[in-house]
This record gives C-alpha cells, sequence and structure tokens, in this order.
C-alpha cells in the first residue's frame, strides 16, 4: 500500500533516514521541520507521522488540530516511554503512538493499519471500555443504550480514564491533562468532577486509590448500567496501588 506520506518531524537525525527508507519503500514523502508547516501541508497527506517534540507548537495541539481538520490517519511519535504520554496521544486525535526508536516494519504495520481504517469506511476511532463508548471527534459519550449529558470536564476525564482502563490515573496527571494549568487547579476539585461523574455512571465504575487517583474499572466486573439519572455511589474499596500510572 502505497501512500502520500508527511513527516513533521525538527530532527534530522530521526526524519531523513525515515524519509529515505519510506521513499525506498514506494511512498510519496513530504517532510515539515515545524508545527506549523505541518498544519499547512497535512490535508494533502493520506497518512501523518507527528513527532510530539516541536519547535514552534505544542506537539498534542499540532495533533488536535490536524484531527479536527479530517480523518486522515495520524501517528505520533514520543521519545518518553510513558503510559500517559500514548493517552494524551489518543485523546487528542491520534491513531496510534510509537515510543521511540521503533523499529521500520512495525512502523509500516501500523501505518498500514490505520490507513485501512479510513479505505474502508470508518469513522474516527473511539474508547470502549464493556458497554461504555466514548466518541473524541463528537464528543458523545454512551452507557449502553443512553446518551450520557456530561459536561466538558467530565468528559476528558472520562475519556481519560477510558483510554487506560485498570490503570491508576494520579489526580496530579488529570489536572495536567485536562486543566493543563497545574498551578490552578486543587486535587479537590478533580474529586468534585469525578464524584459527579459517578453520580451519572453508577456504582462500580470509577475505583478511588488512596492518596493517588482513579481507575476506571473493567466493567466485566462492574455494575450494570445504572437507572434515572442520580443514581450513583462511589464505587470505591481497597486496592492495591502496583498499577500506578504517574
Amino acid at each position: 500500500m502505497h501512500m502520500r506520506v508527511l513527516v513533521i518531524d525538527p530532527d534530522d537525525g530521526t526524519a531523513e533516514p525515515l524519509v529515505c527508507r519510506l521513499v525506498r519503500n514506494g511512498h510519496q514523502v513530504r517532510r515539515a521541520r515545524t508545527g506549523r508547516a505541518g498544519l499547512q501541508a497535512c490535508e494533502q497527506a493520506e497518512v501523518v507521522l507527528l513527532d510530539l517534540e516541536l519547535p514552534d507548537l505544542d506537539g498534542l495541539q499540532v495533533c488536535t488540530e490536524i484531527r479536527a481538520r479530517g480523518n486522515t490517519p495520524l501517528i505520533t511519535f514520543t521519545s518518553r516511554d510513558t503510559e500517559l504520554d500514548r493517552v494524551l496521544s489518543l485523546r487528542s486525535g491520534a491513531d496510534d503512538c510509537l515510543v521511540k526508536p521503533y523499529g521500520f516494519r512495525e512502523l509500516i504495520a501500523r501505518m498500514n493499519a490505520v490507513a485501512r481504517r479510513v479505505t474502508t469506511g470508518g469513522g474516527p476511532v473511539g474508547v470502549s471500555c464493556g458497554a461504555l463508548r466514548l466518541d473524541p471527534g463528537a464528543r458523545e459519550a454512551r452507557l449502553g443504550e443512553r446518551s450520557l449529558e456530561l459536561t466538558r470536564k467530565e468528559f476528558d476525564i472520562l475519556l481519560l480514564l477510558a483510554s487506560a482502563p485498570e490503570t491508576v490515573i494520579s489526580r496530579r496527571d488529570l489536572i495536567a491533562a485536562v486543566w493543563a494549568d497545574e498551578w490552578a487547579i486543587s486535587t479537590r476539585t478533580v474529586d468534585t468532577h469525578v464524584s459527579a461523574l459517578r453520580a451519572k455512571l453508577g456504582e462500580g465504575w470509577i475505583t478511588t486509590v488512596r492518596g493517588v487517583g482513579y481507575r476506571l474499572e473493567d466493567t466485566s466486573r462492574a455494575a450494570p448500567p445504572p437507572g434515572p439519572a442520580g443514581t450513583g455511589g462511589t464505587g470505591a474499596r481497597p486496592e492495591p496501588v502496583d498499577g500506578m500510572a504517574g
């Protein structure tokens, strides 16, 4: 499968060998060294490869803007092997995220996989956890057949938790991802939003790990969808902290 590929990467040491190998594999490749240049060129690409470390713009913001412009397959690269970086990439609209250094054959396989999603008529990739389904593009959430009425922050928190189910996300990481300006937000604000989410989801979905943060439970062990809005509970029970992220 030969494609028009846009590589957004300021680092000659990684970008130039990648471009050469892609060309040798039959792809048409264009390279952008900045986020702004990448945004100008992305609409002509059939797949975008985006390094998150850019000199002019925040890589996640570029990711979000590319996704807002259409359904072009998008893979991000990060040099930090942390789960939060991968989760934030997916939350910002990426179809996949690779940690550098990565294998070229793995990259080609992932490019083909995300490209098939478009050529087979698939829409933007949603996030699912059991009966819970989130559509980041439309910013819609459903629990079974029921639509959830969530505020912007509630949706962002739930999307981050659902992107890494069974993983503890710390309050600090939630603040950094959802509010961005960590200094201005207290952990009590996070707790209040999670409490509101619990009232809408019902019992068993969000577990508190004391002194750390929250985790979205695998719905195979969660309670069935609740009845009328307002029926909720904490769903909290003592849990180990071995899966802590951040």
